[in-house]
């Protein structure tokens, strides 16, 4: 799993830009993710790469399209110094991990080799021999990301058709 490193602040429309939001297929959003801050990501990026980023990720609009498209690109999660609280939530909301820990975001390299342990929290970049610990997220989220998001979580239990 390598990484893509951005900075802080990166927000919605860069992660999408808006002029792409017109097809909802979440294949046509992945060709698209990240090309106004990172033109070669959506066509070099792999199942399992990771994003790491600084402060303040995913700020700007509430859209969900965002999270939606990285998801959809296989990357495998996001580690940032922090991130916007609209993006944290829609990201449990369709089933994506994201992980706050400042010390790997500032650490991690682009190209760097990571591994994520989402039950412990733990963050392995295999390039630098380093861990770091994040907090693993409470049973219940990872019952909404392990099923795939919110709505199928509720499914699952019966609360929603």
């Amino acid at each position: 799993m390598k990484v893509y490193k951005y900075g802080d602040n990166v927000d919605t429309d860069v992660i999408i830009p808006a002029r792409h939001l017109n097809n909802p297929d979440p294949k046509a959003l992945a060709s698209h993710c990240m090309e106004d801050i990172d033109a070669n990501f959506a066509s070099t990026v792999e199942e399992g790469d990771i994003i790491v980023a600084g402060a303040n990720f995913g700020c700007g609009s509430s859209r969900e399209h965002a999270p939606l498209s990285i998801k959809a690109c296989g990357v495998k999660c996001v580690i940032a110094k922090s991130f916007a609280r609209i993006f944290y939530r829609n990201s449990i909301n369709i089933g994506f991990p994201i992980m706050e820990c400042a010390e790997a975001a500032e650490a991690i390299q682009p190209g760097d080799k990571v591994t994520v342990d989402f039950q412990s929290g733990v963050i392995t970049d295999e390039t630098q021999g380093k861990t770091w610990q994040a907090a693993p997220f409470p049973e219940f989220i990872n019952g909404i990301i392990q099923s795939g998001g919110l709505l199928n979580s509720l499914k699952a239990r019966g609360v929603a058709k």
